[in-house]
């Protein structure tokens, strides 16, 4: 998959559960009011990770597999799904090559996830898991480096320990996915986001971080230098036990050109 970090996120699977926050539940409400994730659903969350959709969508009732190519943050994510009472079947597989039957998802979603992906294999293999009239989302949460914040002087600090980080900057996935759902047959359906200020403890922050894309990859000396100094910037340019942290969520839903729905 191309992109992925050489280690994945697998070797920091515990901080990534207890320290990155889940998409906020007006995700799933905006998801639901596109036709993605009402009560009785079959919905593959794929690239799940810990699982934060996949666990939301099995509390409101759908019938979910959670799916990753890592079997670390599964093993995360059946302890979160455990503590929250849900059940979710795990499958542990890449996205390009899911095995999994065709046509045996009303949705698929995509989480904070797509990027990680060969697009064109994973396009044409989500294709064949949809079941006529099925939908198709990718979605993310995002923090948002503006400047004077959290996340901006974050941000500022991890490419300058890590140079070859190209994840920064306010993504905008559309201008790339709507030729792709296009090529591949699909129409898009709406588009959403909107932002929220998420707070964490200072220290959480910084787990937080220590888990992400742009640090998880570094030497274990290298991390640390790392946090040493976004510890020391977040002492003396937000000083206190928690700090707020702008996110954007946004959201693409798609389905396959010329279907109308109810037709089998």
């Amino acid at each position: 998959m191309p992109g992925v970090p050489g280690d994945a996120f697998g070797s920091a699977a515990d901080d990534y559960a207890r320290y990155r926050k889940c998409f906020p539940p007006e995700t799933i409400d905006r998801l639901v009011e596109h036709g993605i994730g009402a009560a009785g659903q079959r919905v593959l969350d794929l690239g799940c990770g810990t699982g934060t959709i996949a666990r939301q969508m099995a509390a409101r009732g759908c019938s979910v597999v959670g799916l990753d190519v890592d079997a670390r943050m599964l093993e995360a994510a059946i302890e979160m799904a455990d503590a929250d009472e849900v059940d979710v079947d795990w499958v542990e597989a890449p996205a390009e090559s899911t095995g999994l039957a065709d046509g045996s998802f009303d949705s698929v979603v995509a989480g904070q996830s797509w990027h990680w992906f060969d697009q064109d294999e994973a396009i044409s293999e989500v294709g064949r898991l949809l079941a006529p009239d099925g939908r198709f989302a990718v979605c993310g949460f995002d923090w948002l480096p503006l400047p004077d914040t959290v996340p901006g002087v974050t941000e500022a600090l991890i490419e300058a320990h890590n140079p070859a980080w190209d994840l920064g900057g306010v993504r905008d996935y559309e201008p790339s996915l709507r030729p792709l759902l296009g090529d591949a047959g699909f129409e898009v359906l709406a588009t959403f986001r909107f932002d929220v200020d998420v707070e964490y403890g200072t220290t959480a922050w910084r787990r937080r971080i220590g888990a992400s894309a742009g640090i998880v990859n570094l030497s274990a000396e290298a991390a640390d230098a790392f946090d040493r100094d976004l510890s020391e910037m977040l002492g003396d340019r937000f000083p206190g036990d928690t700090v707020q942290t702008p996110h954007r969520v946004w959201g693409m839903v798609g389905r396959r050109r010329g279907v109308e729905p109810g037709t089998e």
